[in-house]
């Protein structure tokens, strides 16, 4: 590392590195929410199922999960830039395919391509600021990546409900997946021009086993959930579900094995006796649950429920992701004096909004876009509380050595979350959405988005006792 920051590389050069990989996180960002507005379009010309609607974004976060510590470890192993431009280049080629795709199927596996290449991307994207950038700078490099993310879900779901509507050359939804392709050669452009080269790090092994075993476990225990009713929860389902588990133990008994023979597990297996880390997983994982689904299930009630277009029904995203983006700015130095409580007032607030986006659906029968655009500021600006800090207070009792396997283990654990959300929640609302109602639909979902911000917040609470 030393090496790299002695680099001949000029101040100018360093940021022009920084706008490079954080173009890349940002194409990431927007591609993560782009396709929840186009999700009811993609629906009616491919003749998805729930099912395959659901999956055509849990799978993409699955494969992010099992694989992106694993595309951190490969950056050690050839390089940042190689890995990254590898990644780039794997994504636009991924986007593309999905764009072509002609099925609900063929789109989940194209998806799933976009998720394993996504993991070879993002990590370079952190492992380059920490090694292109000193103490002094890192920070409003950081402050620049931040914002930059938080930025990314207002324009995924403005410029998917644009792009959707424009319906350019008549590709219609297809355009959401094709403009990554450009924007991902223009960045391989610049970055095998601007990028420095970054030596192998010496001793970094890859646990390919490892990676494997807990894609399949995750994927026997969350594709279930996704593909259930469509098969009316036959009991191969429960089967393959108890599989899942049995693969996740013994992924955990691989892992055991491997550090025993003096490799590199994927997880550092001491921070699973952490009891404080534990269960500030645990936090993130409940209140990840209502993440993403919650953008799922309302881009459907709006859309499906309530006629609204794509375009309307993006822009009402886009004062909650603008609030999100105030919060998260505000809480790190709220956190820093109130602790792990500025956390629990977020999930409060966020509470708060949800009551109130139910009362008003209850009240009125077809809320205007605007309306619902005001009421989900509540949630996004509790959201944004709780987003930024999360990631610090579930660390903090992480020992420095560990620091690296201990933010894959969170960045994992936030992303199979986000998959299960969408898996759970999403099914229950398709379920009663195709025996009541749409608004039936949302009333549910809500319980349950409050029900997993609840648990999140129990879990906050019990954490605090634990590092105490």
């Amino acid at each position: 590392m030393h090496q790299i920051v002695s680099a001949p590389v000029d101040t100018s050069r360093r940021w022009w590195v920084l706008a490079i990989v954080v173009a890349a996180q940002f194409m990431f960002g927007v591609d993560a929410f782009i396709v929840n507005v186009a999700i009811p379009t993609i629906a009616v010309e491919l003749h998805a199922s729930p099912a395959q609607i659901e999956s055509v974004i849990a799978i993409y976060l699955i494969a992010y999960a099992t694989l992106v510590v694993s595309g951190g470890r490969l950056g050690d192993i050839y390089g940042t830039k190689r890995v990254f431009i590898a990644g780039v280049l794997g994504f636009s080629a991924a986007s593309l395919w999905c764009g072509l795709a002609q099925s609900g199927p063929e789109l989940i596996a194209a998806r799933l391509a976009q998720g394993a290449t996504a993991a070879l991307m993002v990590p370079q994207v952190l492992a380059t600021l920490h090694l292109l950038f000193a103490a002094d700078q890192r920070g409003r490099a950081f402050g620049i990546y931040g914002i930059v993310l938080g930025l990314a879900g207002a324009a995924g779901f403005a410029l998917g409900g644009i792009l959707v509507t424009l319906d350019l050359a008549g590709l219609g939804w297809r355009v959401v997946f094709f403009v990554n392709v450009p924007f991902g050669l223009f960045i391989v452009a610049a970055a095998m021009r601007i990028m420095p080269s970054v030596p192998r790090r010496p001793g970094t092994r890859l646990d390919i086993p490892g990676a494997i075993t807990l894609f399949i476990g995750l994927l026997c225990l969350i594709g279930p959930l996704l593909f259930g009713h469509d098969v009316h929860w036959a009991p191969w389902v429960w089967l393959v579900m108890a599989s899942g588990v049995a693969v996740v133990a013994a992924f955990l008994r691989l892992e055991r094995a491997v550090a025993r023979r003096g490799g590199m597990p994927l997880i550092d297996l001491a921070l699973l006796t952490d009891a404080a880390f534990m269960r500030g997983l645990c936090a993130a994982f409940s209140f990840f649950c209502a993440n993403l689904s919650f953008y799922l299930v309302m881009t459907m009630f709006m859309q499906r429920g309530l006629q609204i277009p794509p375009l309307d029904a993006g822009l009402v995203f886009v004062p909650l992701a603008l609030s999100f983006v105030v919060a998260s700015r505000h809480s790190g130095a709220r956190a820093r004096h109130r602790g792990t409580l500025v956390l629990i007032e977020g999930c409060a607030l966020q509470i708060v909004g949800l009551a109130a986006l139910v009362l008003t659906i209850a009240v009125l029968k077809a809320p205007s876009a605007w309306l619902l655009a005001l009421v989900l500021t509540i949630f996004g600006y509790g959201q944004g509380l709780v987003m930024a800090p999360l990631s610090s207070a579930v660390l903090s009792t992480v020992r420095p050595a560990s620091a690296g396997s201990g933010s894959g283990m969170y960045g994992t654990t936030a992303q199979i979350a986000n998959a299960t959300g969408v898996a759970v929640i999403g099914a229950v609302f398709f379920a009663i959405e195709s025996t009541r109602s749409a608004q039936s639909a949302m009333f549910a979902s809500s319980a349950l988005f409050a029900l997993s911000i609840v648990a999140a917040v129990a879990f906050l609470s019990w954490m605090r006792r634990a590092a105490a």
